[in-house]
Order: structure tokens, then C-alpha cells, then sequence
């Protein structure tokens, strides 16, 4: 399986989690799903069998509401059996709304709490210099996300220390629950606000494989980089893309059948 067909995997799991349990997210799961398969296929070092492996690559989902992609990701690289993408977001289900790392392979921590996560993910990083270990560690936020402080101060932190073991990955769909990004806050030019608090910046398409996976690839010494990759809410399902009805909206009825008819069009 190529990243290509894993992220129309990863589509076709989170329409039938988000139908079959009414869950909400589906617009931000879809649009960080190409970043999420590309990461699992193509960049990180990880072992199925093994997946607390101490050399292995972390991962940390600081928009955990996008959960799903990663789960799926997950399900489809073997860490555990696809059957249980069917218990989500039910009643004694491992997975979680917001992504669990409890009883789930390959989850490295629970997120949700928006600007939790990246500080997180620079601590490991920064554990991993002390320690002198190899591996790198890799956190995907959301453009709504950073309008939290505390992403900020985790950025200070990370370029302050160095921390060119860590790859930040934005994810901007340039939407968020009740708005644009630029009307709830005025955001423009983030990959800028990233290069001025001294990380190495690369702007990319967040649904071409190949951009993806050259910014994914990309290593300066004593800087972290930070990816901002340019993405559409809702991608891959027509009438979800760019609306932003679809953040807590879930596909029933003849959405449901339209949304599962695009995606079989793809084959």
C-alpha cells in the first residue's frame, strides 16, 4: 500500500466511524488525513511488533479531535485489528472521541485539550537530545490551535534548546469550529509567525504526497522545522470541503451514501 492509498483508507474509515457513531470532526479528520498517511507509509521509523520500541519515532496528535485518521492509520499499518475501528466513540470503546493513548498500540498520549499537545512533543524531544537518542518526534497542530499561548511558548522553548530532533506540522485548513481562522483572530501568514520565532519554515500542499514527504524529510542542524502545510476542510468529499457545517456535523443519510459513493469513485 502507497501513502495515496492509505489516506483513501483513512477516508473511508472515518466516514463509516463518524456515521456509524454520530461523532463530530469529520471536516478536520479529512483534512489533516494525507499528512497523517504520508507520516505512517513513507517518513516514520516504527515497528508493528514492537510499539514501545525505544528507537522509535514518536508522534503526537496535539488537534487530538482528529483522532480518527490516526487511529485508522494505525489499524491499517497492523497495530491492531481493523475490526476494532467499530467500536468507536462507544460506550467501553479504547477509542476515544479525542484521541486515548490508553490500551491503544501505537498512541503515544492523549490530546484534545487544544495547545496541550506540542508542549508535549518538545519535551520528548528535548528528553531524547539529553538522552542522546536517534529517534525524532513529530506533533501535528491545527492553524485554530495556535491561537493558544502555550504553543508559542512550547515554540520559544523548542528553538531555544535546539530541538532539530522535532518536526512541527501545521495543519492549515484556515478553519475552526465557528469560523475562518482570519475572522476569529486575524490570522494571516503563519508560516511566517513560525520563521520569526525561529524555526526552519517550509510552506507546502497538504494533499500532494510528494511535497509532503520531501517538507516530512527535512533536517537542520540545531533548528526545528515547522511544516505549515496548506490543507481544505473536508477534503476528498465534495460537498464537505470548505464548509464549515461539517466540523460538528456527522454524514447520515443521504450525505452518508453521497460521501461513500465519491470516495468509491477513487478506486
Amino acid at each position: 500500500m502507497n501513502s495515496e492509498q492509505m489516506a483513501l483508507e483513512i477516508r473511508r474509515h472515518a466516514i463509516e466511524m463518524t456515521h456509524a457513531s454520530h461523532a463530530s470532526h469529520i471536516g478536520a479528520i479529512l483534512s489533516v488525513t494525507d499528512i497523517v498517511a504520508v507520516l505512517y507509509n513513507d517518513i516514520l521509523n516504527i515497528d508493528t511488533s514492537k510499539p514501545e520500541d525505544d528507537k522509535r519515532d514518536r508522534v503526537v496528535l496535539s488537534k487530538g479531535h482528529a483522532g480518527v485518521s490516526v487511529y485508522s492509520a494505525l489499524a491499517e499499518k497492523g497495530f491492531f485489528n481493523k475490526s476494532i475501528l467499530n467500536t468507536y466513540y462507544q460506550d467501553g470503546s479504547i477509542l476515544s472521541g479525542h484521541i486515548s493513548h490508553k490500551g491503544v498500540a501505537g498512541v503515544e498520549i492523549s490530546t484534545g485539550s487544544l495547545g496541550h499537545g506540542i508542549g508535549i512533543a518538545v519535551g520528548m524531544a528535548l528528553a531524547a537530545k539529553i538522552d542522546k537518542k536517534g529517534h525524532r518526534v513529530y506533533v501535528i497542530v491545527g492553524d485554530g490551535e495556535c491561537e493558544e499561548g502555550s504553543v508559542w511558548e512550547a515554540a520559544l522553548f523548542a528553538v531555544h534548546h535546539g530541538l532539530d530532533n522535532l518536526t512541527v506540522v501545521v495543519d492549515n485548513n484556515k478553519m475552526q469550529a465557528m469560523g475562518t481562522c482570519e475572522e476569529q483572530l486575524g490570522w494571516k501568514d503563519i508560516h511566517k509567525k513560525w520563521e520569526a520565532f525561529g524555526f526552519h519554515t517550509i510552506k507546502c500542499d497538504g494533499h500532494n504526497h510528494d511535497k509532503l514527504k520531501e517538507a516530512l524529510s527535512t533536517r537542520k542542524i540545531e533548528k526545528p522545522v515547522c511544516i505549515v502545510a496548506d490543507t481544505i476542510k473536508g477534503k476528498g468529499i465534495s460537498f464537505m470541503e470548505n464548509n464549515l457545517l461539517w466540523h460538528y456535523r456527522d454524514p447520515q443519510g443521504e450525505f452518508y451514501e453521497k460521501a461513500k459513493k465519491e470516495l468509491g469513485e477513487q478506486q
